[in-house]
């Protein structure tokens, strides 16, 4: 029993730290950029529940491989927030208050809807040359897949979790989701799985671009731990200052 709790502390402590001091002394002020996109999700998810609203909502924030380009780029912002339709709107909500709100703390809102904004086009993208690839090419869509809705928030949602795991020094946590996301390609290969990888790609493309610009770039602030704290030991990267 010890001996996982102080894995525990050596996984999460770094991250639970930083998240814990702003909410105690903030409260749900801490994370407002999180609460909006909660407000508009269930917003959303409201409004293409009622037949006058569902053709807006699939007008405004619904991407599909099969759309222009230009139209579909321009919903993309939007998309992060529209849930689908085939699953409880409670999930999408929970998801994104708990990942989108430690990573508005630990990142700073901008930086967290940055990330949250590659990893949904890097699936738009996907998509899109999947099914020009063919159902026969590596990494290819059969043509179906060109008029299936995008994942809405769920890519967003996992790139947050693994970039935010991974920069506080949770390594096993951010290999845990990722592992996670690849058995569900295989367990149910669908577009929202593939689309969860190529998220998945992007954000290890930002770990790296990160991890290079710390090694070469000015030297990180120090981290102020208590003396004797195990918390993100061997992670050698200091939390983001928003």
């Amino acid at each position: 029993m010890r001996r996982l709790v102080r894995w525990a502390r050596a996984e999460w402590g770094l991250l639970y730290a930083t998240v814990r001091k702003p909410l105690l002394r903030r409260g749900p002020w801490a994370l407002p950029m999180t609460l909006a996109g909660v407000c508009l999700t269930a917003l959303l998810q409201y409004v293409q529940n009622q037949p006058w609203g569902f053709q807006l909502v699939q007008n405004v924030g619904a991407v599909r491989a099969e759309d222009p380009l230009g139209p579909a780029l321009l919903r993309t912002p939007l998309s992060l927030f529209v849930p689908a339709l085939d699953l409880p709107v409670w999930g999408a909500l929970a998801q994104i208050l708990f990942v989108f709100g430690v990573a508005e703390i630990c990142l700073g809102w901008w930086r967290t809807l940055t990330i949250a904004y590659v990893a949904t086009l890097a699936g738009t993208l996907y998509a899109r040359l999947g099914v020009a690839l063919g159902p026969h090419a590596p990494f290819g869509l059969p043509a179906s897949d060109a008029q299936v809705v995008d994942t809405g928030p769920s890519a967003a949602v996992v790139a947050l979790a693994v970039f935010v795991a991974w920069r506080y020094g949770a390594h096993v946590t951010a290999g845990a989701v990722t592992l996670a996301m690849v058995a569900e390609v295989l367990v149910k290969e669908n577009l929202a799985g593939k689309e969860h990888l190529a998220a998945l790609t992007a954000v290890g493309m930002l770990c790296l671009l990160t991890a290079v610009r710390l090694e070469y770039g000015s030297p990180p602030p120090p981290v102020h731990r208590r003396p004797g704290s195990r918390a993100g030991r061997g992670s050698g990267l200091p939390p983001i200052q928003s």
